[in-house]
């Protein structure tokens, strides 16, 4: 046998002997609202953990100053999928975007509103300046669920926007704003830093899904691996996020990538834990979705159709199915 025929047997062996991971990985573009925060958790932890390299697949996340920033990115094809608030597809959808949710992020909203330390009730919100993520955000449709059941209604208050949590707890840190609306960690600082806790949202709605994934169309129909490859990913890291095993190193990884003190990422985790934030496979629900939809287009937010398969392709929301 020749010299030439034995180095062709040697590197078909190696071809066939190598494991899946030594091909190269598919990189997925992920724009995300700021840097840091504790709604990529999973993401952090897949990552970190090697759940994503597993399934053949690398991250690179993008940040954008709000989640309708994240979206026009997303509708541009710029990136290939995003993480924000659900209003923001939604209404992409609603004005021809070619996106699609891919699953829900966060199924519960950990908002609360807190004022400055001489205020004591929602009520007293009446004539005051509000922090929230914009005038079309989803922090406003959670912001009146909560004034007007204490008798607040849109119009007796004013408005300023900011994109990001922490944009808004600055504000109310400068005295810039009366009350802003927050989620963890900052409403841990606001906490620690003796401002009023107005209220919480999950007092009041029940049935309104947070944050969630969307997906450049016709960009997913052409990757259904790595889109399965990456919910699973992100479904491991839900679990690990879960063993409470983990506590001390899922806060490390928190505090790594956010730079927030430990003691506030601390809280943070401990109340995600509670309130039970991540379902590991997070299937876009049609009540939920509807329900949002529906109170979008109850604000002139939405011109057509609440129905959810406008919002939901189904060939990409099945993905979720596949994760185990």
């Amino acid at each position: 046998m020749s010299l030439r025929v034995l180095k062709f047997g040697a590197a078909l062996a190696a071809l066939v002997l190598a494991p899946a991971a030594s091909f190269a990985a598919e990189t997925l573009i992920m724009g995300t609202t700021g840097r840091g925060s504790a709604q990529q958790w999973p993401i952090f932890i897949a990552d970190q953990k090697g759940y994503f390299a597993e399934n053949n697949i690398k991250m690179d996340l993008v940040s954008a100053p709000s989640s309708s920033a994240v979206i026009q990115q997303l509708t541009a094809g710029s990136i290939n999928l995003g993480s924000g608030g659900l209003a923001d597809p939604l209404r992409a959808i609603d004005k021809g975007a070619p996106i699609t949710l891919l699953r829900v992020e966060t199924q519960v909203p950990p908002y609360s509103i807190w004022g400055k330390k001489d205020l004591k009730s929602i009520k007293e919100l009446k004539g005051k300046l509000i922090s929230i993520g914009g005038i079309k955000d989803i922090t406003r449709i959670y912001l009146e669920r909560m004034l007007v059941p204490n008798g607040v209604a849109p119009g007796q208050y004013d408005l300023v926007f900011a994109g990001t949590t922490a944009a808004r707890f600055s504000a109310l840190a400068a005295g810039a704003v009366d009350a802003a609306i927050l989620v963890p960690p900052f409403t841990f600082k606001a906490q620690s830093g003796g401002y009023s806790n107005l209220g919480a949202l999950s007092d009041y709605e029940k049935n309104l899904p947070f944050t969630g994934y969307a997906v450049n169309t016709t960009w997913a129909k052409a990757h259904k691996p790595a889109l399965v490859g990456f919910l699973k990913g992100v479904a491991r890291g839900i679990d690990w996020f879960n063993d409470p095993a983990n506590r001390t190193e899922a806060i490390d990884i928190l505090v790594k990538e956010s730079g927030s003190t430990r003691s506030d990422i601390e809280m943070t985790y401990d109340y995600y834990r509670q309130i039970n934030i991540f379902d590991r496979v997070g299937l876009v629900g049609s009540s939920e979705v509807k329900t949002l939809a529906e109170a979008m287009k109850s604000i002139g937010d939405l011109e057509g159709s609440t129905d959810v398969g406008r919002f939901a392709d189904p060939e990409i929301v099945e993905l979720a199915k596949q994760v185990k």
